[in-house]
């Protein structure tokens, strides 16, 4: 039998984030076929580990939803069972945001089942979702962001390798607005400092280059220069952003930080480096820059994600109007 690593199978439980280990009461067949996908997902799509999890977790849940109304074999599989799953999520009070994603997951796992001939037809393409609300996310006035930043450079005056560090991290997440993950992916190469721009390695490891102003420059340059040496270990290897103990710093501490960071600027909202790319995005469109280019620059595959922020946008300058004019 083919079985998913020991490892894997923890991490599935967690993804799916249902009571129990989902796999537990998977039949042999159901546990050989969840290896293949995971095979599939790592060897042909070459997804990112964290995809790769979520993708498992979610199709973990639905084959043990399969289980528990008798269904042991993948061919089985209908409409009606994936449907009956998602009302189960419903009834359960899982969001619209969870079901919506899940409903994806059953989608792309069907497509490929059915693509690989282990089943007739695909039901999957037959399966609505529903739609997820648009929240706008928090992001900090121009003013708090730079009080962000500044609280972080009054603590790196004393010109400790962390205190440098933090202020590089801070400064280049606001000025590009990359992700977490992006940003402690990065290597001490990726900087090219004459050109002031980024190479980043994004979602479906696609490429692309983000520029950053003289701030995040001047913050890079200290580091590179006098911040990164204190910490530099045998075992550091071209890793951009290190950790205490000189290995590459991890998405955590880099969460860690910015939540610190953000509570020592009075009245900002509490967000983490998400929150920064937010903020980033809608700064730029604030300060006219086009929807494409703030597309290209997150990384965004689809406009569609990137217009999130003119709502953002908009919503600030709705409150700004009915806040000043006299017949708001």
């Amino acid at each position: 039998m083919t079985a998913l690593r020991p490892s894997t199978l923890g991490r599935v439980s967690e993804a799916a984030s249902d009571p129990g280990p989902p796999e537990a009461g998977l039949s042999e067949p159901m546990v050989r076929l969840l290896g293949d996908y995971e095979r599939h997902l790592v060897s042909e799509r070459d997804l990112a580990p964290h995809t790769v999890r979520a993708y498992l977790g979610d199709v973990s849940c639905l084959l043990d939803h399969c289980g528990r109304l008798g269904i042991h074999d993948v061919a089985e599989l209908d409409l009606r069972t994936l449907r009956s799953w998602l009302a189960k999520m419903q009834t359960t009070g899982r969001s619209r945001t969870t079901i919506a994603r899940r409903a994806t997951a059953a989608r792309v796992f069907t497509a490929w089942l059915h693509r690989t001939g282990r089943i007739p037809t695909d039901p999957g393409a037959a399966l609505g979702s529903p739609k997820k609300h648009k929240t706008l996310p928090p992001v900090l006035r121009a003013d708090e962001a730079e009080a962000l930043i500044r609280s972080a450079a009054d603590l790196a005056d004393d010109g400790t390798p962390v205190g440098i560090r933090d202020v590089a991290m801070l400064e280049l997440l606001y000025a590009t607005g990359i992700r977490v993950g992006e940003l402690v992916g990065l290597d001490v190469d990726d900087i090219d400092d004459g050109r002031r721009v980024v190479r980043v390695l994004g979602k479906g490891r696609k490429e692309r280059s983000v520029p950053y102003g003289t701030p995040a420059g001047r913050a890079l340059d200290r580091w590179l220069d006098v911040g990164r040496p204190g910490l530099r270990v045998e075992g550091s290897g071209p890793a951009l952003f290190l950790g205490v103990r000189g290995r590459r710093i991890d998405q955590r501490a880099v969460r860690d930080l910015v939540h610190r960071r953000i509570a020592d600027v009075p009245g900002a909202p509490d967000i983490g480096p998400h929150g920064l790319r937010h903020t980033a995005a809608t700064h730029l469109l604030e300060g006219g820059a086009d929807l494409r280019s703030v597309q290209e620059l997150l990384g965004h595959a689809s406009l569609a994600t990137t217009q999130l922020y003119t709502h953002v946008t908009t919503d600030r300058l709705r409150k700004a109007y009915q806040q000043a004019h006299p017949r708001a």
